[in-house]
């Protein structure tokens, strides 16, 4: 009976944590920045379909810092410190430059090109991965969600935190999916000129992004004297 009551307290335990990552995938994906400014675009510009797909990469790279949250944090903290300049710097140029495209592109002429095959989605899949990596920012607010939801491995019990993970990643996949849905209904109702000016304005959005993320590098390493590794 004690051995029921523990194993019931453990698997209490275990289905509160798994609730908690759900959420921290939905919280993770919530802050508007500049995957959310590209799934924007491509579902209002290809559908939901493209749109999801875009969204699966960044939830992709919040699985990646889910799991260096839970088992590498002192590791991932002394590395951002060490190379905070210049991850801010190659960051910022990434993102400025695939914003760049967001801007200057035709999505009216590449849906026509492509059809939303499979290469032309891989590709948005793999922008949204390469934004996502190259924004300090979404690892620190990994970190952030895991500590104040209480949720880390105890050094005994390490292999619970395998359910944890695929929560973090449902939630983040499932908030892709909804916003994705919505934004894709609500296209039908935008005209194609429209939608060309949503594309310019969100790739400009991503631009100004990349340069504030370019900025602050520069800012560190000129004024406050930090140095390039």
């Amino acid at each position: 009976m004690i051995k029921f009551l523990k194993f019931a307290g453990i698997l209490d335990l275990m289905l509160t944590d798994i609730l908690k990552a759900f959420l921290i995938g939905i919280c993770a994906s919530a802050p508007i920045g500049p995957i959310a400014i590209f799934v924007i675009q491509k579902s209002l510009s290809k559908g939901h379909k493209a749109g999801f797909i875009a969204g699966l990469g960044a939830c992709l790279v919040d699985t990646f810092f889910s799991v260096i949250a839970i088992f590498f944090l002192a590791i991932a903290q002394k590395f951002l410190n060490d190379y905070r300049e210049l991850i801010l710097i190659a960051g910022g140029i990434l993102v400025a430059v695939i914003g760049w495209f967001m801007m200057k592109s035709d999505p009216f002429r590449k849906l026509k090109a492509d059809k939303g095959g499979k290469t032309a989605m891989m590709k948005d899949f793999m922008q949204a991965v390469v934004m996502g990596l190259s924004n300090p920012g979404a690892i620190l607010v990994i970190f952030g969600l895991f500590a104040f939801f209480r949720i880390g491995p105890d050094g005994q019990n390490d292999w619970k935190m395998t359910p944890i993970i695929i929560s973090v990643s449902l939630g983040a996949a499932s908030y892709w999916f909804i916003f994705t849905a919505i934004l894709s209904h609500f296209r039908k109702k935008f005209k194609m000129s429209s939608i060309e000016w949503i594309s310019k304005i969100t790739g400009a959005a991503v631009i100004i992004i990349g340069v504030v993320l370019l900025g602050e590098g520069l800012f560190r390493v000129i004024f406050l004297g930090m140095p390039l590794p």
